[in-house]
């Protein structure tokens, strides 16, 4: 009963369990790897804004694995990333989709201006 509680509040231990795991393979990778992966990494932690557990979870454990894999397969990090980090990072985001924490305010933001346009239809 109390772990239920606790995930209630907190979240799912597995998620966690799993979010860790992902970081530390991350963590584990061969250099220019790691540096690349927890770059993209920290910036997913800013840019992200993904609310959903499972859905963070998902997108950093497939974010170690692209990284295991291209250190294995000897890819240069250039041929994963492209020229532009910023745009393979948000993209590479966007993918995952999920519910982001703009996502209350932008329902907040229609409502207001839908409610504003009724206030002056009725006048």
């Amino acid at each position: 009963m109390a772990a239920k509680w606790i995930e209630a509040l907190t979240g799912s231990l597995e998620q966690k369990k799993q979010y860790k795991q992902a970081k530390a393979r991350i963590d584990a990778l061969p250099s220019p790897y790691r540096e690349v992966a927890n770059a993209q990494y920290r910036y997913y932690l800013y840019y992200g804004g993904i609310t959903d557990g499972d859905t963070i979870v998902t997108m950093f454990l497939d974010l170690a694995d692209l990284w295991e894999r291209a250190a294995i397969d000897g890819t240069p990090v250039s041929a994963i990333v492209g020229d532009d980090p910023v745009e393979y990072a948000e993209e590479y985001a966007r993918a995952y989709g999920g519910t982001q924490w703009i996502d209350k305010e932008r329902a907040r933001l229609i409502k207001a201006f839908d409610d504003a346009r009724k206030k002056e239809n009725e006048s």
